[in-house]
């Protein structure tokens, strides 16, 4: 049975679970320096940005993308979410797709 997840919702602690498999992660933009972003999602995540990514630091930014050996993400689609977002509850939302796999994982 090949069952996964997408783009598994996750915070900066389950990186090391996904390396090579595109992941969805929401946090709070801390920094841009040219190409790179970082972002706190319940820790640090580097970001490395492509072209049509427009963050705003302080706000909160949706990344989809692929993790890195060195646990940074490629971003394939990043969103700028504004400034208004519970960081709290998007936590709980990733760590709820990992308790309760059975609702969260799609068959492919």
């Amino acid at each position: 049975m090949s069952e996964q997840m997408s783009a598994p919702r996750i915070t900066a602690s389950y990186l090391d679970s996904f390396v090579g498999r595109v992941v969805t992660i929401v946090g709070t933009v801390t920094q841009l320096r040219g190409d790179q972003a970082t972002i706190d999602a319940d820790g640090i995540v580097t970001i490395l940005l492509n072209r049509d990514a427009h963050l705003v630091n302080g706000n909160a930014a949706q990344i989809i993308g692929k993790v890195n050996p060195d646990l940074s993400i490629k971003a394939l689609s990043t969103r700028d979410v504004g400034s208004g977002v519970d960081m709290t509850l998007c936590s709980a939302v990733a760590e709820l797709t990992h308790r309760h796999k059975e609702i969260f994982v799609s068959d492919n």
